[in-house]
């Protein structure tokens, strides 16, 4: 079964791992603006952690483009701008169609059962209008199908599009009907996963991306 995961477990992640997500929240949600320039110490007494933590993080996200390097200034914040998210998001449309397409032909049966669950808890949280929650199963939902695509680098890639990508909902002001129309375009993608049809799941993947980049990028 897909456990859903509320909060980070840093505690028992590696102490890099558990900064590269601190620091990767702060630059994507603003906290640290584009331009700003990077002082190891200040990060390190900001996230209780020492150089070595610090510094991996850095070089990770250096390679994420999300920071850069100046040879004898340090580290500078790029972040992302509103064209970076909406590139983003037409390409996880593409990626997502595929990946919806391959698991409904992969899918094992213990994946189907977690997807079914997964959606029943969907229908669960949007009776409730619990939109944090919500959110939460969302992306575990699209996790399950990541993960039934049976293909690794594509898995990688969508997740970590996917972690990006919620930093952008956090600006986003939810419309009365929200939880029911986000509910009905899952409901499309289940039921072509129920009806065997990748070309429908395809389909129906799209139009949930293209929905969801108008709610969030306008």
């Amino acid at each position: 079964m897909y456990k859903f995961s509320e909060t980070m477990e840093t505690n028992s992640a590696p102490a890099s791992a558990g900064v590269l997500a601190k620091l990767q929240e702060d630059i994507l949600t603003g906290q640290m603006k584009p331009g700003e320039k990077i002082v190891e110490q200040r990060l390190c007494e900001r996230y209780g952690a020492s150089r070595t933590p610090v510094r991996e993080a850095l070089r990770q996200l250096e390679l994420d483009g999300l920071v850069e390097y100046i040879l004898n200034r340090g580290y500078f914040v790029i972040g992302m701008s509103d064209r970076d998210f909406e590139d983003m998001f037409d390409l996880r449309k593409a990626y997502e169609m595929q990946a919806v397409k391959w698991a409904i032909e992969r899918i094992t049966e213990e994946e189907m059962e977690n997807l079914e669950e997964t959606f029943e808890f969907m229908e669960f949280y949007t009776m409730r209008n619990d939109i944090e929650k919500m959110q939460v199963i969302n992306a575990g939902f699209h996790q399950i199908i990541y993960e039934a695509c049976k293909n690794r680098m594509l898995q990688k890639l969508l997740t970590a599009f996917q972690t990006y990508l919620k930093y952008k909902s956090s600006e986003v002001v939810h419309q009365e009907n929200y939880l029911s129309v986000v509910l009905e375009e899952h409901r499309a993608i289940f039921k072509a996963f129920m009806d065997k049809d990748p070309r429908e799941g395809g389909r129906a993947m799209e139009i949930h991306v293209n929905r969801a980049k108008e709610r969030r990028c306008g």
